[in-house]
């Protein structure tokens, strides 16, 4: 009752309300809501604390800067979705409010395309490399989408290719990537796709900041190459994965083409079906399937590996996983 009634008292007052439902369509910071507003930062502020502190909203620190969106568990989620969803869209001030935050939308549109062509170059010409991108794209929605997917992460998620692939079959889907201006693309393109329930966040492939067992299914989407030290993106991938849940890793097989270390930074030049198989084992996993894509100098691998149900390592933490963002 108490929880109840602290939400309903934070989110009764006409700009608290007016944040609850701009944050129920993109993760904005302080700066997008002073912007959409017209209101002073500490004001705003003030009113992003009650509803974080009324668990209406949820926050999360990337760098210098916190986004806040609405909270997706507990009893502060469901007020505040069915508040969002009261809210009439004839309302003027609302619909002002979506304007602005169609404006904020194409500002990071522009920074999004800047960055791509900054870099389409050089990612047209490794494409160029590989099979077709729709053909890799339909064999990992086979994959991922062969079973119910409630909660999803996609490690190395660039400009979030895979949560416009798969996220809209997923409950809830987070993208994690190390580079600030690739989140910006992503966030950018999950608003123009209408993705709500998803979000990106800023992390580090070997750390991420998240309790075991939080999904039920995790993607490796062509990053591992990247990675320093494979296996331990694999076990972190392992660690955060529920029971019964499936890790899917998408990345090149064994080449020759040594000239993309040094102008795609590619620590690593493929993984053979075996070498795959071990990581996964060295991370508590069952390999359950692989999967060859010819179509050019290099071929894609797709490989799946299960977190056996009865393992204990997830059992013992599935509560806490469930209280973790």
């Amino acid at each position: 009752m108490d929880v109840l009634l602290q939400g309903l008292r934070a989110a009764a007052e006409p700009t608290r309300l007016r944040v609850l439902a701009l944050c129920a369509h993109a993760e904005l910071t302080v700066s997008d809501l002073v912007e959409i507003l017209g209101q002073s930062q500490p004001r705003v502020s003030r009113h992003l604390k009650l509803l974080v502190e009324a668990g209406l909203l949820q926050r999360h620190q990337e760098g210098s800067f916190a986004y806040y969106r609405l909270a997706d568990r507990g009893l502060g989620a469901e007020l505040s979705r069915q508040l969002v969803d009261l809210l009439p869209a004839e309302d003027p001030m609302h619909a002002r409010d979506l304007e602005r935050l169609q404006a904020v939308q194409e500002a990071w549109a522009v920074k999004a395309a800047a960055y791509f062509r900054r870099n389409a170059t050089d990612w047209t010409r490794l494409r160029a490399l590989h099979a077709n991108t729709d053909t890799v794209d339909s064999a990992l929605r086979e994959i991922v989408l062969a079973e119910p997917v409630d909660d999803l992460l996609d490690v190395g998620t660039g400009a979030g290719h895979v949560l416009k692939l798969v996220g809209d079959h997923a409950r809830s889907a987070i993208g994690i990537d190390l580079s600030r201006d690739m989140l910006t693309v992503a966030r950018a393109n999950l608003f123009r796709a209408g993705l709500r329930h998803c979000q990106v966040r800023h992390a580090e492939m070997t750390a991420l900041p998240f309790a075991a067992g939080r999904f039920d299914v995790v993607t490796l989407h062509m990053v591992l190459h990247y990675a320093q030290r494979p296996v331990a993106a694999i076990q972190e991938a392992a660690r955060v994965l529920r029971p019964g849940g499936r890790l899917v890793v998408v990345d090149f097989l064994p080449h020759e083409r040594a000239e993309l270390r040094s102008e795609h930074a590619h620590r690593w030049l493929g993984f053979s079906d075996a070498g795959m198989t071990d990581f996964l084992s060295e991370a508590g996993l069952v390999a359950e399937r692989s999967h060859s894509l010819a179509g050019g100098p290099l071929t894609v691998g797709l490989w799946l590996g299960r977190r056996p149900a009865n393992d204990s390592l997830n059992s013992d933490n599935a509560e806490t996983a469930r209280k973790v963002i």
